[in-house]
């Protein structure tokens, strides 16, 4: 495979180390055009020293002073900030491969212009694909662009699919998508308990090392609900046909089973730098500096149905994505919102959903056809959900 050139949106964060970890293994295959953090600009500045990208992108005009100061012994990485910087490193015609692991809505428009130009995108930005899938699915279809998931689970059926794989699943033989969940740091706490959890305890997941975000929605199961939406927009299938599997080890990241009876998993230790280097190098494989799976040591796996009544969030997903039009952002929209105020001590826990909920209700499905709509149900959405945090029944004042 030719030399590979990167922008990697949200650098700072899990995802974003751990793919310039994979990429120091192989200097000769990538090359770093652009990084980008949102307000972590000394541990952009390191990453920038150590990289020497041709660009660095932050949030703002204090950040990118900051940032700009760090970097002047090193005039030739030109500092930006702000959304449209975003969007521009992520379209930059020199660039190949775009890594898009911004959390959140944030990262959506950065996503779609990387896709509009025909860009190798590695996604790990599920919202882009839940709040606007339909439209990123189109530009990646008129541009050219290829799509490839880097989600465990998205990736893991990525990897079961047959050779060929067209991200449509009718003449594939596939009769069901699986996707696996932990079951998060919550799986066996009893519904009165949840009242009560803090986010030192939502944030602390059992297997996997995430931002804070993320994990409580792990915590919820809403992540495996933006997952089933965002399966639906990748492999082109219907909520009846995705499943989701509670599996504690979280050993096999996904499924997909066919037609014939056959059921097709893809196994390994949970550590995300496995997933990104199937991205970053496919067809071909290379090291991604994880140990291979020792069945022996892990000695058995574990499987349950999810519980839908103590965490409704799962649900909630399942029932945007049915509804279809704008449910998914507003569903994304308000969890993003209500999961803010639980960070920040405005809401309990176990009030997320019941948010989620009342916002999804209250507010008409409509179609969307722009991102301009995409982004106006996004603020709708936001703005009732701050309007319910402040009354006293959804506050814990």
């Amino acid at each position: 495979m030719s030399r590979q050139v990167l922008t990697i949106l949200g650098a700072t964060g899990s995802i974003g180390q751990s793919t310039l970890d994979v990429v120091a293994r192989h200097p000769d295959r990538y090359e770093v055009f652009a990084l980008s953090a949102y307000r972590q600009v000394s541990k952009l500045a390191e990453l920038c020293r150590r990289f020497h990208p041709q660009c660095a992108v932050v949030a703002g005009a204090t950040e990118a002073a900051a940032l700009r100061e760090l970097l002047a012994d090193l005039p030739a990485i030109e500092v930006m900030h702000g959304p449209l910087a975003l969007e521009q490193i992520a379209s930059a015609p020199e660039v190949t491969t775009v890594m898009a692991a911004i959390v959140g809505a944030a990262g959506l428009g950065a996503s779609l212009a990387a896709a509009r130009t025909g860009k190798r995108v590695l996604l790990a930005n599920k919202e882009a694909l839940v709040m606007a899938g339909e439209l990123f699915m189109t530009a990646l279809r008129q541009s050219g662009g290829v799509l490839l998931p880097i989600d465990s689970e998205h990736n893991a059926v990525f990897q079961s699919l047959p050779a060929g794989f067209d991200y449509g699943l009718q003449k594939c033989g596939v009769t069901k998508i699986i996707l696996t969940a932990s079951g998060g740091p919550f799986r066996q706490a009893s519904r009165d308990s949840l009242a009560q959890v803090t986010p030192e305890q939502a944030c602390a997941h059992p297997n996997w090392v995430m931002g804070r975000k993320i994990s409580v929605d792990c915590a919820t199961l809403m992540n495996k609900g933006l997952e089933v939406i965002e399966a639906s927009r990748i492999f082109g299938v219907g909520a009846d046909r995705i499943d989701v599997l509670i599996h504690p080890e979280s050993m096999i990241h996904s499924m997909v089973q066919y037609e014939d009876g056959s059921v097709l998993a893809e196994l390994g230790n949970p550590d995300m730098r496995t997933p990104i280097a199937q991205a970053l190098a496919y067809p071909e494989r290379i090291g991604s500096g994880v140990a291979p799976l020792d069945l022996v040591r892990v000695g058995c796996l574990t499987f349950e149905a999810p519980d839908f009544v103590r965490f409704p969030c799962l649900q909630l997903a399942y029932d945007a994505l049915r509804s279809g039009g704008s449910a998914p952002a507003t569903l994304n929209a308000a969890n993003e919102e209500a999961v803010a105020a639980f960070l920040d001590g405005r809401v309990r826990f176990d009030r997320i959903a019941g948010l989620v909920a009342d916002v999804l209700a209250a507010l008409p499905t409509s179609p969307l056809g722009s991102l301009d709509e995409v982004l106006a149900a996004d603020r709708a959405a936001r703005a009732l959900t701050q309007r319910l945090l402040a009354s006293t029944q959804m506050s814990l004042a």
